[in-house]
C-alpha cells in the first residue's frame, strides 16, 4: 500500500515541528478559534494559503460589509 507521508512543518527560528494549536483570531472585534500548525516553543503561527485566502478572505469581507 502507498502511503503519502503526512507534511511536517518547523518553525525557521527554534528548528521545531510545528504542532496542532487552538489559535484565537480576531478582526474588526469579532474573534474565533480554529486549530493551526504552530511552534511549541516561540508561538509562531503557521496559516496555510488555502485558508488565508479562502475562508479568512470571505469572513474579512463579509465583516467589513457590515
Amino acid at each position: 500500500m502507498n502511503e503519502v507521508p503526512e507534511r511536517k512543518l518547523k518553525c525557521m527560528k527554534c528548528n521545531e515541528y510545528l504542532v496542532p494549536a487552538k489559535t484565537l483570531l480576531r478582526y474588526l472585534g469579532h474573534q474565533m478559534t480554529y486549530e493551526f500548525p504552530r511552534c511549541p516553543v516561540c508561538g509562531q503561527v503557521f496559516v496555510p494559503e488555502e485558508i488565508a485566502r479562502g475562508k479568512m478572505r470571505e469572513v474579512e469581507i463579509t465583516l467589513e460589509d457590515k
